[in-house]
């Protein structure tokens, strides 16, 4: 089975990664990136694809979403307001240089 082949997941699965997906990129992930991330969720939390028969069925472990609730927002937490804002200039600096260069091309 090639990389990336969906098949062996169930349905649940399927759905779960495409509603942790469509959270990222609420939260302005890029899709590609949102759609790597969620896949690493569902993995870690069902242990991959899952395959039918009696007794093979193992618990889900819904830490890794906790986790990353958890987690969020605490490195903007322990900066300064000074460089919080340093680091938004920054960034949207860095997105407007990258726009430009994209209408280029």
């Amino acid at each position: 089975m090639p990389r990336g082949d969906k098949s062996s997941y169930t349905d649940k699965q399927k759905r779960q990664a495409e509603h942790i997906e469509s959270g990222y990129e609420d939260r302005g992930v890029p899709k590609d990136e949102a759609e790597r991330r969620a896949w690493a969720t569902v993995n870690k939390e069902t242990g991959g694809g899952k395959k039918s028969g009696s007794g093979r069925g193992k618990p889900e472990n819904h830490e890794p979403s906790r986790k990353g609730g958890r987690i969020g927002g605490a490195t903007a937490a322990s900066r300064t307001a000074a460089e919080r804002s340093a680091s938004a200039r920054k960034g949207a600096e860095t997105r407007k240089r990258n726009a430009a260069a994209r209408a280029h091309h």
